[in-house]
């Protein structure tokens, strides 16, 4: 199954990982435990999941195949960046292939 992985620099992972758990909730299936710091999504084509830890906030999606698995990485990281504006957090994953992923960051403003 294919798999991408995204390590996210934030001095708040946790709060960014309970917020997009229950943002990705109201779509699909999700858990956030505060006590371990750790999530997960079941999306209808694939699962995610989300480990807050010292100052980052790491993600990994999983998907049937790669199409599906670059819409996870758009959805989750899309999400998160728009969240996270004010601290212009930026998400670029990278698959276990060893090829580089979708990225997501805030839009230059004109």
């Amino acid at each position: 199954m294919p798999r991408s992985e995204a390590r996210v620099a934030t001095d708040r992972p946790a709060r960014y990982a309970k917020q997009l758990a229950s943002h990705l909730g109201r779509r699909s299936t999700t858990t956030w435990d505060e006590d371990t710091g750790e999530g997960g999504i079941v999306f209808q084509g694939g699962t995610g999941t989300l480990t807050a830890v010292e100052g980052a906030l790491l993600l990994v999606v999983e998907a049937g195949d790669a199409e599906v698995l670059a819409v996870l990485e758009d959805v989750v990281g899309r999400h998160l960046v728009r969240f996270g504006t004010k601290d212009e957090l930026v998400v670029e994953w990278k698959r276990d292939t060893g090829e580089p992923g979708t990225s997501q960051r805030k839009a230059e403003e004109s």
